[in-house]
């Protein structure tokens, strides 16, 4: 059996089409306004061919500060609740056509890729809070240039917290990076600017330069440093970069304002990788020339790890003398103390991993 179809009629496709021909709305629409008369429960708005519509109740109560200052005439735009209420008018909500606007004009700032002026009006350990077109926005810390990016050398939350203060009532430009409306999620960043500019002034630099370069902040993870001819870059040197040796504490061997040349290692996203030891003769190429197996070397102990103690030789070398030496954690802090000098036998030198292998002389 054939069933026939009923084809849409070509005024019903217009109707899907352009439904605003026939002065029909639905719920969501936003819609052009002009205030048509104030009562104590109601406020009536002129929509043109779209009749007249109403807010009330609740949303009359949301909407008492975009009220105050508009008088009869005046337009503004609305959202529909309801196309259509019992009265016959169409349910307005004045606040909910505000936040969509602005939620469509952080899209567009997003989708642009334009700067905007923000006031940072509060912070917590995560970042800086601000306003973008009465949206809350939130500027993670991950996020803050490398010029604001708290420098703490242990990472202490509280400690970022009173850095992060210092921002309140401060101006910053920044980029829209994530618009959410459905979460209430609006992520700002200062990097996003920054970046972009330091990309193109490390167009003329490549890896394997050697940089002149001031020590700009020193932190546990390693030391930042500014480009000395151009101090808007500013790059990471790692803690496993400062030396050849082992190191306990970045500012042991390096200081704020300091001098250095460092050799470029990597460049990539607007980041630049330092190495201070790139430049300095890797002390272990010789190592086999002052120590051999079986020879009797004083040392100092410089730390303690799960797998035994690192002694320091000399200024550069350290050795290893393994756990297993004393059978336990408790009984190797009993035999040596941080700071202090022993002899030691060498039992094997291994330049090529970096270790010296060392038993204690009884």
């Amino acid at each position: 059996m054939t069933i026939a179809i009923k084809k849409e009629s070509a005024i019903a496709q217009l109707l899907k089409s352009s439904p605003d021909l026939f002065g029909i709305v639905k719920e969501g629409d936003l819609v052009d306004a002009k205030l048509l008369k104030r009562m104590p429960r109601a406020v009536y708005f002129d929509l043109g061919k779209f009749g007249t519509g109403v807010v009330y109740g609740l949303e009359l109560l949301n909407a008492k500060e975009v009220l105050k200052n508009l008088k009869e005439g005046d337009p503004i735009s609305a959202k529909v609740v309801e196309a259509e209420n019992e009265n016959g008018y169409v349910e307005l909500s004045l606040v909910e056509a505000g936040k969509q606007k602005s939620w469509q004009t952080v899209r567009d700032l997003r989708e642009s890729g334009m700067e905007t002026l923000v006031k940072i009006t509060n912070v917590n350990s995560g970042g800086l809070m601000a306003e973008i077109d009465g949206l809350k926005a939130f500027l993670p810390v991950s996020q803050l240039s490398n010029e604001h990016y708290p420098r703490v050398d242990d990472g202490n939350r509280t400690k970022i917290l009173e850095e992060l203060k210092k921002f309140v009532g401060q101006e910053l430009n920044v980029k829209v990076i994530d618009a959410n409306p459905r979460n209430d999620k609006l992520i700002i960043s200062e990097k996003e600017i920054t970046s972009q500019d330091v990309k193109e002034y490390l167009a003329k630099y490549k890896v394997g330069d050697v940089i002149d370069g001031i020590i700009s902040g020193v932190a546990d993870f390693g030391a930042f440093m500014r480009f000395a001819d151009n101090p808007k870059i500013e790059g990471l040197i790692h803690i496993s970069e400062l030396s050849h040796r082992l190191i306990e504490n970045p500012k042991d061997i390096i200081k704020v304002d300091e001098s250095v040349k460092a050799k470029i290692l990597d460049i990539k996203d607007g980041r630049v990788t330092l190495s201070l030891k790139a430049l300095k003769e890797d002390p272990w190429l010789k190592a086999e020339e002052r120590y051999q197996a079986n020879q009797e070397v004083p040392g100092t102990v410089l730390k303690f790890n799960p797998f035994g103690a690192f002694i320091g030789l000399d200024a550069d070398i350290q050795g290893l003398i393994h756990i297993s030496e004393f059978g336990s954690a408790e009984e190797m802090s009993k035999q040596l103390a941080i700071g202090k000098t022993y002899t030691f036998t060498i039992t094997s030198v291994k330049p090529a991993e970096k270790r010296i292998i060392l038993k204690l002389k009884k």
